[in-house]
């Protein structure tokens, strides 16, 4: 047994432990699937946190609580009768080579075609790979969106939607109409924001304003999540280095006028331009 066969073994070993009816953990005993998903969420984004930091020394960790999900929910699932983690390894392993058969082939001239194909141009042929074994596999499918997982964040669900769309042609041929679609969306949103509309109706202009940003985001090869959590990051950075400007200037920043605030946050940005 390698180190590696070896560690998992323990870590699968340690779950059925926690897990034990007579001797486990009253914490652990108690979880079921649907209780483990917030968990499950939180350390998925946990992971794409170090990564955005580029702090790989966190990411391990995080990677080893995100696997622990992983190991929690096979062990509930044998406990069930469902299935086990060699299971859910041997699934993946079979999906993977039956839907890339064309990188497990061994052939010295396949390799070298494969080289030349682009991250984009593969990531297309998996979308409609995966469609035709839907297909086969009898997965029933009326529409081409069917399938995109709801309980996705909002903007990472609208991406799969118009990626899915596209594949059928549904789709601006660059980002210049997405612009013009953007300006559209946002005059139509002030329209019904002027005529003091019902909240409902605000409501779906932004949201069709929202999911226009989404598609700008997809056209720039941007991830609409990561690139708004930058920008969450940035005005965070910001926002405490004006809250310390206004605290040197022996001031409370609750008593500043919005005019004042706004010269204190000129500053930072300046400042932080600059270095």
């Amino acid at each position: 047994m390698n180190t590696r066969t070896s560690q998992l073994s323990q870590l699968l070993a340690l779950m059925a432990q926690l897990r034990d009816p007579d001797s486990g953990c009253p914490w652990s005993k108690a979880q079921t699937f649907a209780s483990l998903v917030p968990y499950t969420i939180e350390e998925a984004y946990e992971v794409a946190d170090a990564i955005a930091r580029k702090d790989f020394d966190a990411l391990s960790h995080e990677l080893g609580d995100l696997l622990y999900q992983v190991v929690f929910y096979a062990q509930m699932a044998k406990e069930a009768g469902l299935f086990d983690f060699d299971d859910v390894a041997r699934t993946i392993i079979a999906k993977q080579q039956r839907r890339k058969p064309e990188y497990f082939a061994g052939l010295e001239e396949d390799k070298t075609t494969l080289q030349k194909i682009s991250a984009t141009d593969a990531h297309q042929q998996w979308e409609k790979t995966k469609h035709q074994h839907r297909q086969h596999d009898g997965e029933a499918q009326e529409s081409i969106l069917d399938g995109v997982a709801m309980a996705l964040p909002a903007m990472t669900r609208a991406v799969k939607l118009q990626n899915r769309a596209a594949q059928i042609g549904f789709d601006w041929p660059d980002v210049q109409p997405v612009f013009a679609k953007l300006r559209e969306e946002a005059d139509e949103l002030a329209h019904e924001i002027s005529q003091a509309a019902d909240k409902a109706r605000v409501a779906e202009e932004l949201g069709d304003l929202l999911f226009c940003v989404a598609n700008l985001a997809r056209h720039l090869n941007l991830d609409p999540e990561a690139t708004l959590r930058a920008g969450n990051a940035k005005f965070e950075k910001r926002f405490k280095a004006l809250e310390q400007l206004i605290k040197a200037d022996d001031k409370d920043a609750q008593q500043l006028a919005l005019a004042e605030l706004e010269m204190y946050w000129q500053k930072v940005k300046s400042q932080q331009s600059k270095s």
